[in-house]
């Protein structure tokens, strides 16, 4: 759901998006950290917000870091 989010963002599509890990950390909702797969060398990493269930609201690409690699950690931003 957050894939045209970032395609926005970066005013470019991507042909593999592939999650790979990820990290969760629960606030008033639930932020999510994604590592995914963009091509065959390179990965994205998300930050994306899930708001509580009675909000309503689908989840949000809050931040991401490009030019990343599979073995970069994936830690908080």
């Amino acid at each position: 759901q957050v894939k045209p989010q970032l395609e926005s963002k970066e005013n470019r599509t991507y042909g593999i998006f592939t999650a790979i890990a990820y990290r969760t950390q629960v606030v008033a909702g639930t932020n999510y950290f994604v590592k995914v797969q963009v091509s065959d060398d390179d990965y994205v990493h998300l930050r994306i917000f899930e708001s509580l269930p009675h909000e309503n609201q689908g989840p949000r690409l809050d931040g991401f870091q490009t030019g990343k690699t599979r073995d970069d950690p994936l830690t908080y931003f």
